[in-house]
């Protein structure tokens, strides 16, 4: 991890250097020596990267380069702390702090400085022959921008499998039935659940079909009101009622009706004992799938019927799929079919091993000459032979860290810091980058944002299959992610390994301690805790050399008055904290002490943010999740000059302040109330690229400026008019298009109640491709389509209407690719003629009859596509169940 911390601590003292130079006056000549000295290190690192990987020598020179840079940093940044905590005390409280102080932080400076040059002299390295802007080619990093592109995900075989288990749950029975697959980590059980969960068979069978995943640390009421969330929606009300309350109502909606539900990874059989309490008896129409490691979760679920135990891939099978990971078709080489063969069976035919080490041969296919590519494949199956003797569990780990070993020294910190998030958690795409830029592995990169260099590398990560897109939305980027057990197990053991110390999770043992012990989180870097967090906090943890607080928990957590200092005086030199899982009574002043914060998640039930937010200087990222209706943020948010994130889930009124041309860097601000939309806030946020705003937006009608918002993609407006109902603040009409930010990509309209005739205005926007309309944004039974608009539509959601009769033909949506209908159960049919550009039709909660306009569609599709259509052109049409 030294490059990422080389690159991060350079950019951080150019910062330091440039706008707050003040701080350090007595010490900025050892900070500027300093930075002079990591130049070199940056160069020498970068060299290196290869020549590292067999000479220990050098590895060892690396790990004390890594430890030099975390010490300047820290002595840095604490350096940093005191010294604007002083700079915000009163006259009074400033005379007890001596220059005494000042010197002796700059005398710790000028040792470390005094390191690196022992470093130096030690291993007689010629430094100024190295080229301090140059790399590897295997690690540099592409200046082109691709194209996203989501892996299709392989599953090959298992046919005999899925066909004995669709029978097992087709087959009539007593009561209710629970089927169980049993088998070791990476053999594939949640992707046979996968297929079948899938398969058509199924969806014929069982109207009512739900996935939830258990994992080994889980909440009873999670899983339920996950299951509950298909039946009926999830209100606050509901999240306020006891575990009894929740089990019964589950219950209530399972005593009668057929439904299939996969119960994905549950670990013991003491969990499945907790969990089937909602699940009656009686219904023998019901049918549970279980996916386990552990065959006694098998017994405890069902007695009556053995458990199905996965096989292995056959040798066929194993070849298959190696050949679809790496060439994305059963055609392979001739010189390379040996090679692979020999490889797929040193993978001990193992599904997880084989996708693994597809992804590392995936950029060696096509790289280089014929000789070239043998070569490669050839040192990746002497690699994998070593493993031989080792069993499957062990066998799996070295696999991994093979294909670790062989990431871009870019990509490695961003690959272990999916260990920092728990079990079976979906990843939310923009929280995953947002933090990785926060944290410093990102590159800033020539004509491209951090965000766009971050998904980039996520890519490379999935591309390589080491990490599992979850989910997609409708214009195709990821909006989340997974990350295999065993993979997340290896990023846990590596990050938590001595000579890497990147991150350490807190868990607590069964006999109550804390595993490592609170006293040392003094040594760690980076934390996550994911249970027991209240516990935890009043032990009043001190860590200060912890850079990331991360927490994830599934408990309902309110930090006590006498915590809620807790974690700013045990943390100073935080960069990054996620603290969404618990909640804070009032706002924790003392955190605007984390001048180092980068991105930062409050959980709150406050109304205001105060003034003294401007304090940290380096914040990129503000999330706030309150409970109020509304937030007035007191500080000037334009001079806090990193921050490029705001996001309030409250409409939020931003301070009045004169024009300035700094807030340059802000790119997504949301949601603001109209009172903010003047015409000076539209002139100074000119570089927004993401803008929600809440509240009466009938009062932008005559709004001036939001055209000058030359930047801006993305548009959100939520037409709020509380305490009136909803329907009150109906808008007479849009604002006509030439007001409109004139790079409009995509638009959500909620709440606003337009009339159907006024859908013109929105055909008429040039750039838009993206159309949302939620919660009854138009309203009225009838639409037709207007001629000459939409040229550009690729996505349509509509959301809770009460559209009866939709007209409208394909050239009216010329290039409209996908459709979502949400809760429109008015709606008797989906106008056939769109059918000749979709290629993806998501219905949930619409009339019989809807559902069957779709499938008509989909004949439509099919008949015109034939058979030569490739997989990623194919039309996919999905009706949620119980809307067929």
């Amino acid at each position: 991890m030294a490059d990422a911390a080389v690159e991060f601590l350079l950019e951080n003292l150019k910062q330091l250097l440039l706008y707050h130079a003040h701080l350090i006056l007595d010490s900025k000549t050892q900070v500027e020596n300093l930075e002079n000295d990591l130049r070199l290190f940056k160069a020498f690192l970068k060299d290196s990267t290869k020549k590292r990987k067999k000479d220990e020598t050098l590895r060892e020179l690396v790990r004390q380069i890594r430890d030099v840079v975390y010490e300047a940093e820290d002595v840095i940044d604490a350096f940093v702390t005191q010294a604007a905590e002083i700079k915000s005390k009163s006259y009074f409280k400033k005379i007890f702090f001596t220059p005494a102080k000042l010197l002796t932080v700059a005398k710790d400076v000028e040792t470390i400085g005094a390191k690196v040059k022992n470093i130096y002299g030690k291993n007689k390295i010629d430094f100024a022959s190295l080229n301090i802007d140059g790399g590897v080619a295997d690690d540099k990093i592409p200046d082109e921008k691709k194209d996203p592109s989501v892996r299709q995900e392989n599953i090959v075989g298992l046919e005999d499998e899925t066909d004995t288990i669709i029978k097992y749950l087709t087959e009539e029975s007593k009561q209710l039935d629970v089927i169980s697959i049993i088998g070791m980590p990476g053999l594939g059980k949640t992707t046979l659940a996968g297929k079948i969960f899938r398969d058509q068979r199924i969806q014929f069978e069982f109207p009512t079909r739900i996935w939830v995943y258990v994992s080994q640390e889980f909440r009873k009421r999670d899983v339920f009101l996950s299951i509950l969330s298909n039946f009926t929606r999830i209100t606050d009300d509901m999240y306020l009622k006891s575990d009894q309350d929740i089990t019964k109502l589950l219950r209530m909606n399972l005593e009668r009706g057929k439904y299939f539900i996969v119960m994905d990874d549950v670990w013991t059989a003491a969990a499945w004992e907790e969990l089937q309490d909602a699940f009656p008896k009686a219904n023998n129409m019901g049918k549970i799938l279980i996916t386990s490691r552990n065959e006694e979760v098998a017994f405890q679920a069902n007695r009556d019927r053995e458990p199905h135990k996965l096989r292995l891939l056959s040798s066929e099978e194993s070849w298959l799929l190696l050949r679809l990971e790496v060439f994305g078709n059963p055609e392979c080489p001739s010189e390379l079919e040996a090679l692979g063969k020999l490889i797929v069976e040193q993978c001990g035919r193992l599904p997880l091993a084989i996708v693994v080490i597809g992804g590392t041969l995936v950029k060696k296919a096509s790289s280089g000459d014929t000789g070239a590519r043998k070569n490669a494949w050839k040192k990746v199956s002497e690699s994998v032979n070593t493993y031989l003797n080792d069993d499957q569990d062990k066998r799996m780990e070295k696999i991994i860290a093979l294909s670790y070993d062989k990431l871009p020294y870019y990509l490695r910190s961003c690959f272990l810091y999916l260990g920092m998030f728990p079990e079976d958690f979906k990843i939310p795409v923009r929280k995953l980058t947002l933090m990785w830029i926060a944290e410093g592995f990102i590159l800033q990169k020539p004509g491209i944002s951090l965000e766009e260099t971050a998904e980039d590398y996520l890519e490379d990560l999935i591309g390589r299959n080491l990490v599992m897109v979850e989910e997609v939305n409708p214009d195709g980027k990821i909006k989340t992610c997974r990350i295999h057990d065993m993979l997340r197990e290896f990023c846990k053991n590596e990050a938590e390994n001595t000579k890497e110390n990147f991150f350490q999770e807190m868990k607590r043992s069964s006999g109550g301690n804390f595993e490592p012990s609170v006293s040392q989180v003094v040594n760690f870097r980076r934390l996550c805790i994911h249970s027991n967090v209240t516990s935890f906090i009043s032990k009043k943890p001190f860590g200060p050399r912890v850079r990331s607080f991360l927490c994830f928990s599934k408990e309902d957590i309110t930090l006590l008055p006498e915590n809620i200092s807790c974690i700013p005086a045990a943390f100073k030199l935080l960069r990054v904290l996620e603290g969404k899982s618990f909640k804070f009574t009032k706002f924790p002043s003392d955190i605007t002490n984390l001048v180092h914060l980068r991105y930062l998640v409050l959980s709150s039930n406050f109304k205001i943010l105060p003034d003294s937010i401007a304090k940290l200087w380096n914040i990129q990222t503000l999330i706030v999740d309150t409970t109020s209706r509304t937030l007035d943020i007191k500080a000037d948010i334009w001079k806090m000059i990193q921050l490029r994130h705001v996001k309030v889930n409250a409409s939020t009124t931003l301070l009045k302040t004169s024009k300035t041309k700094e807030g340059e860097k802000l790119q997504t601000l949301g949601t603001i109330s109209h009172q903010s939309c003047t015409e000076d806030f539209f002139d100074r946020a000119r570089g927004l690229k993401r803008l929600g705003i809440r509240g009466r937006i009938d009062a932008l009608l005559d709004a001036k400026g939001m055209e000058k918002l030359v930047n801006l993609d993305k548009l959100k407006l939520v037409n709020d008019a509380f305490p009136l109902p909803p329907s009150e603040g109906r808008l007479p009409s849009l604002p006509q298009p030439y007001k409109f930010p004139p790079k409009l990509r995509s638009i959500t309209l909620s709440a606003t109640f337009l009339d159907w005739s006024h859908m013109p205005t929105l055909g008429m926007l040039d750039t838009l491709e993206v159309l949302k309309l939620k919660d009854n944004a138009f309203d009225g039974r009838y639409w037709e389509a207007a001629e000459g608009g939409f040229r550009h539509l690729e996505i349509l959601h509509v959301e809770r209407t009460n559209l009866v009769v939709w007209v409208a033909a394909g050239h009216h949506f010329p290039r409209l690719r996908c459709l979502v209908l949400r809760n429109c159960e008015k709606l008797e049919a989906i106008p056939v003629g769109l059918a000749d550009s979709l290629q993806k039709l998501d219905l949930k909660r619409v009339s019989k009859s809807a559902s069957e306009s779709a499938r008509r569609i989909e004949k439509v599709k099919e008949s015109k596509q034939g058979t030569e259509t490739s997989k990623r052109n194919q039309f996919k049409l999905y009706i949620a169940p119980g809307d067929e």
